[in-house]
C-alpha cells in the first residue's frame, strides 16, 4: 500500500510542477520596469571661512544637492559652515554650535536660528565676530539668489550681539570687502 501511495503523490507533484511551468507567461507579457530615477542634480557653492590670521574671508567650493527651496539649500550651507573647512581654513562658527532652524521670508530675509553655543563658545573680539557674521551672510547671499539679507537668531530669539561687539538687531547684507 505504501509504494502505491508514494507513486500517486509523486505523480501529482510532478503534474503540478509541469502545469506551473507550462502556464507561466512568456517574458514579453510582463510589464517593463520603469527606468531608474536620475541622480539628484548638484550645485556648486562658495563657502566663506577665515584665513589663518582671521583677518579676511576666503572662498572654499562645496557641492550640494540642488533644491528649488532656498530653506533647504540654506540649511545645508550653514551646516557645512558649522562642520568647518575641508582645506585648512579657520572655522568661523564655534565648535558645539548647531543650527536649530532655518527659514527665508517672502521678502528675502534668511533667519538662521543657532543654539546658544554660538555665543557661549565664541572667542569674542570685533574681528572674530565680523568673520563669523559675514562667513554666514556672504555664504548665503552670494550662493542663494532668493536671499538678500540675513537676520541672526540664537535659541529661537533675536540676539543683541554674538560676544559684545557687533549689533545683531538688524539684518545684514553681503560685504565683499571682507573677501580675498
Amino acid at each position: 500500500m505504501y509504494p502505491v501511495f508514494a507513486a500517486v503523490v509523486g505523480t501529482v507533484f510532478i503534474c503540478l510542477i509541469f502545469q506551473n511551468i507550462i502556464s507561466e507567461k512568456p517574458a514579453d507579457d510582463y510589464p517593463m520596469m520603469p527606468d531608474a530615477p536620475n541622480p539628484p542634480e548638484k550645485v556648486s557653492a562658495h563657502l566663506y571661512f577665515a584665513n589663518r590670521e582671521n583677518s579676511f574671508l576666503t572662498a572654499e567650493e562645496h557641492v550640494f544637492i540642488c533644491s528649488d527651496d532656498p530653506g533647504i539649500l540654506g540649511s545645508a550651507v550653514i551646516n557645512a559652515l558649522i562642520k568647518g573647512s575641508d582645506k585648512g581654513l579657520l572655522r568661523t562658527i564655534p565648535e558645539g554650535t548647531e543650527l536649530r532652524a532655518f527659514y527665508v521670508s517672502e521678502n528675502g530675509i534668511a533667519y538662521p536660528d543657532f543654539t546658544e553655543a554660538l555665543t557661549k563658545n565664541h572667542p569674542g573680539g570685533t574681528e572674530s565676530e565680523l568673520m563669523t557674521i559675514y562667513s554666514v551672510v556672504n555664504s548665503l547671499i552670494l550662493n542663494i539668489p532668493e536671499i538678500r539679507a540675513v537676520k541672526f537668531l540664537i535659541g529661537g530669539k533675536e540676539a543683541l550681539t554674538l560676544a559684545g561687539n557687533i549689533d545683531l538687531r538688524f539684518p545684514f547684507a553681503a560685504d565683499m570687502l571682507l573677501i580675498k
